[in-house]
């Protein structure tokens, strides 16, 4: 009994690994089937090579219409699409505010170097002209 004991615990360490690595790939299969099945027109895109475009027409069965800039179609095979993503949503905190434009203050050091405030970072002082 304690000879078969040592074998079939070895195959039971090596097998249960293949068998669930085996199933989640599968299921990820499964995913990326359905997804590409859902597409429709208007949809917000990523392709495998990291292009974001919108579907224009995904009546074809191996092929698919994307929209990557206004009034540009190219043609991809279903299986260049990645991901659904989210549309772009322009927020008011994505605007610029004006005190963001405003410059860091400059002080002047004892040495007459001008030193950055936040950084600390020296800068030479200006060049003294028509002095020998």
């Amino acid at each position: 009994m304690n000879q078969l004991l040592l074998p079939l615990l070895l195959m039971a360490v090596v097998a249960i690994p293949l068998v669930m690595g085996t199933r989640k790939q599968k299921k990820a299969a499964a995913a990326q089937q359905e997804l590409l099945s859902s597409l429709a027109p208007g949809d917000r895109v990523m392709t495998t090579s990291g292009l974001y475009a919108s579907v224009a027409d995904a009546s074809a069965d191996t092929t698919i219409d994307l929209e990557i800039a206004p009034g540009v179609v190219t043609t991809w095979l279903r299986q260049a699409v990645r991901e659904k993503v989210e549309p772009v949503v322009e927020t008011d905190e994505d605007t610029i505010d004006d005190e963001a434009l405003v410059e860091e203050p400059v002080v002047e050091s004892k040495d007459d170097e001008r030193v950055e405030e936040k950084t600390g970072a020296q800068i030479a002082p200006p060049l003294e002209h028509g002095k020998k």
